[in-house]
Formats: structure tokens, sequence, C-alpha cells
């Protein structure tokens, strides 16, 4: 049977991602850290909940030394406080960056012999319109994003050669517990109202629309945002992800 592997799996687009993956006739390995997602997930036939902070690096070895998937989904990400980069301690810096990006570097890196030894599979990087555009009081944000889409990017050259796909996922506004700690209830509400957003069962479905092509096409990038998202990516108002 496939197997996937992905990661941030006890959030919106994490499990849409795991369900639709299982669906499709993977048996998925749904990374997380929080007990009660893991445990709902638990109960779903074909999914085999792990939980795991990516951050503590012999866990991760130790987690994924024995697991070899056809797919891969680096969904895990986290979003600093909203405020302007100099307001932000060492600590916030620090963590955004090991959450985002170089833990993500790592798991990719640990799964990769596997992969190119099989000479097939496909890398999927949940980004953000963030990481191609900026925003104020998102620097750190942008930041990690931006290191993502590039590294996703360049690591399809590297591993075009060995027959492996590599895409990276591009959402604008998607209705998720993204902004849960950092924005007021109301205003998360006022972000998603009017049911304008993408929803995660969205990227979900294009994530397997890509999966699905034939083996010789490649989508290196596939940007999703809601129809009525009108104000241009990178300018002013609140379109961000």
């Amino acid at each position: 049977m496939k197997h996937a592997l992905v990661t941030g799996a006890t959030g919106g687009i994490g499990r849409a991602i795991a369900l639709a993956l299982r669906d499709n006739g993977h048996h998925v390995t749904a990374l997380g850290r929080d007990p009660a997602a893991l445990a709902d997930l638990a109960r779903e036939p074909g999914i085999t909940p792990l939980a795991l902070d990516m951050t503590d690096r012999p866990a991760l070895r130790a987690a994924v030394a024995d697991l070899a998937p056809d797919v891969l989904v680096n969904n895990a990400g986290m979003m600093p406080p909203l405020a302007p980069f100099d307001q932000l301690d060492e600590g916030e810096i620090d963590r955004a960056i090991t959450v985002n990006l170089t833990s993500t570097l790592a798991l990719t890196r640990l799964l990769l012999p596997a992969m190119i030894a099989n000479g097939a599979g496909h890398i999927f990087f949940t980004g953000s319109t963030a990481g191609h555009a900026p925003f104020a009081n998102l620097a750190l944000y942008c930041a990690t994003k931006s290191a993502i889409a590039g590294f996703a990017q360049s690591l399809r050259l590297d591993l075009a050669p060995h027959g492996l796909r590599v895409t990276e996922i591009v959402a604008g506004r998607v209705e998720t517990g993204l902004y849960r700690d950092r924005l007021p209830e109301d205003a998360r509400k006022a972000m998603y109202q009017g049911g304008q957003a993408v929803q995660p069962q969205d990227v979900a479905q294009m994530v397997l629309a890509v999966l699905n092509m034939p083996p010789h096409v490649d989508v290196s990038r596939f940007d999703i945002l809601p129809t009525r998202q009108g104000v241009p990516t990178g300018s002013a108002g609140k379109d961000k992800t």
C-alpha cells in the first residue's frame, strides 16, 4: 500500500490532507502535538497518529527511522506574534524559525534517501502568499515562508533527475486555527465572514489533483485563493495567511 506522512496533521489543513490521502488509497502517518486531535485521528481507519514535537531532533530521527513514505506533506507551522520585528524577543524568533523552517528541512533530509532509492515520490510544502509578498507585522512569518518557497523550488531541481516531484502549496486566506492564539475571536470571525475563505478541504482536493497528475508532470507550485480575495497580494489590507 502507498504510504504518506503528513506533519501538522492535527490542524485544519493537515487533517484535511491526511483524510484525503487516506481516501486516495494511502496509509497515512499523521504527525502532530494535540493529544485530543490525535486521539480523534486514531479512530479513522488507515491513519496512524504519531505524537511528536518536531523541534525535538532526536525524537524526530527515531520516529521516522523506519518510514519510507511515497508522499511527504510538510505542513507543520506556526504563526508568530503579529507585531513589528523589533518587538519580538529572541525566543519567539528562534521558535518560529525552528518550527516553520529548520524542522521541515530536517525531516525532509531524513526521508530523502529512501525516496531517492525508490526513484519516485512527491514532496509537498505548505507555503503562503506571505512567502511571496510583504505584509506589515509579519516580517518573521514572511521570512520563514519565503525560505520554504526558495527551498522547495531548489529542491525540485535537485530531485528532478531522480524522478521525484516537489510542489509548494501557496495558500491565501484559508479558514483554519492559524490565528487562534494571535487574534481575538471576533477578529478571526471577521476574517472569515461571509463564507468566502478557502476551506481546508479545498486545499486537500488540490493536493490530490496535483498528486494524481501523470508521473511525467510536476506542478512545482500552485496558488489557491478565495475568489473574492480582490486585494492584490502584498498590498494593504487583511488578505494574509
